[in-house]
C-alpha cells in the first residue's frame, strides 16, 4: 500500500500561503486538523488532501461566511452551500452594501462641509435651520476640560439613550456666564440629533428655533483666544450696523481630537444678528 504524503505544519503553511497561527486557530475551531499528531514530538502533519478542504474554507470565507457557518456546512459533509443559503448571504450582501453607501454618503457630506467651511471667507452671513438639540449643562474649570467631558461624560451617555446624530455632525456650546471666569464656565453643550428620545440627569433635549441671520466667523487657534474674535466680529457687526439678536454659539470643526497643535485648531463662531 502506497504511503500517503504527510506535510509539517510549517511547509503546509508556506505551501497553502497561510500562517501557522490561522492554521492554529482552524484547529482549535474544529474547521481542520491535522490528519496526525505525533505524540511524542507534537508536530502536526497534513496530507494532501486536506489541501482542497483548506481551499474551500478560504473560498467561502471569501464569499462571506463566518467560520462556524463553514463548520455546520463541513459537519454536514456539504461541499457547497444551499441556494437557500446563497440566498441569504446575498440579502446580508445588499444589507451591507446599502450601509456602506450609506456611510460613503455621509463621509461625502462631512467632507464637503470641512471644505466648505475651510474655504469661506472669514466673516460670512448664513441663516441657521431649526434643529433637535441633545443638551448637557454644566460648571468647568477651563474650555480644556470640555474635550474630557464629551469623551468620558457626554459621549457615552448619548449612546446609552440611543441618540442618532445628524450627518454632517453639529455640535456648539452656548457660555451662559454674565461675566467672564476663567475656572468656573456655566456651559452649555448641545450636538444635533435626528430625534428626542429619552432623557436622563446627564442629556436633555429641545428644538431650537431657526436663526434667520447669523453672523458667521472662522476663528483659527486655542479657545483662550476667542477674545480676538470676538474683537474683530463685533468691530464688524458695528461697521454693518448689524446687532446681536441671541445666545453666541461656538461650533468646534477641528480640535484636540484630530490636531496636536492648538495653533491648527478651527472654531465657528455664531452670532445672531438683526
Amino acid at each position: 500500500m502506497k504511503e500517503k504524503t504527510k506535510l509539517k505544519i510549517g511547509v503546509f503553511s508556506r505551501m497553502m500561503q497561510l500562517t501557522v497561527k490561522t492554521l492554529r486557530h482552524y484547529e482549535q475551531k474544529g474547521l481542520l486538523l491535522p490528519s496526525e499528531v505525533d505524540k511524542w514530538t507534537g508536530y502536526r502533519y497534513y496530507s494532501i488532501e486536506q489541501m482542497q478542504r483548506l481551499n474551500t474554507i478560504r473560498h467561502l470565507q471569501r464569499l462571506g461566511f463566518t467560520l462556524d457557518e463553514i463548520k455546520e456546512l463541513c459537519e454536514e459533509d456539504e461541499q457547497s452551500p444551499s441556494i437557500e443559503q446563497l440566498k441569504e448571504k446575498i440579502e446580508e450582501t445588499e444589507h451591507q452594501i446599502k450601509m456602506l453607501t450609506e456611510r460613503r454618503n455621509q463621509l461625502h457630506q462631512l467632507v464637503n462641509t470641512q471644505k466648505r467651511i475651510k474655504t469661506m471667507e472669514k466673516f460670512s452671513i448664513e441663516s441657521l435651520p431649526e434643529i433637535i438639540v441633545a443638551s448637557h449643562r454644566t460648571t468647568i474649570s477651563g474650555y480644556p476640560a470640555l474635550g474630557t467631558l464629551c469623551v468620558e461624560t457626554i459621549g457615552p451617555e448619548m449612546q446609552r439613550l440611543g441618540c442618532k446624530c445628524s450627518y454632517p455632525g453639529y455640535c456648539f456650546t452656548i457660555d451662559h456666564n454674565k461675566e467672564y471666569d476663567a475656572s468656573n464656565i456655566d456651559i452649555e453643550y448641545c450636538e444635533q440629533v435626528e430625534e428626542m428620545t429619552t432623557e436622563s440627569e446627564i442629556i436633555k433635549f429641545k428644538r431650537l428655533e431657526a436663526v434667520p441671520k447669523a453672523l458667521c466667523m472662522k476663528h483659527i487657534g486655542p479657545y483662550e483666544r476667542f477674545y480676538e474674535s470676538f474683537i474683530e466680529a463685533f468691530a464688524y457687526m458695528e461697521e454693518h450696523g448689524y446687532k446681536i439678536a441671541g445666545q453666541v454659539r461656538t461650533s468646534y470643526i477641528d480640535g484636540a481630537w484630530n490636531k496636536d497643535n492648538p495653533e491648527q485648531w478651527l472654531s465657528l463662531i455664531q452670532i445672531p444678528i438683526k
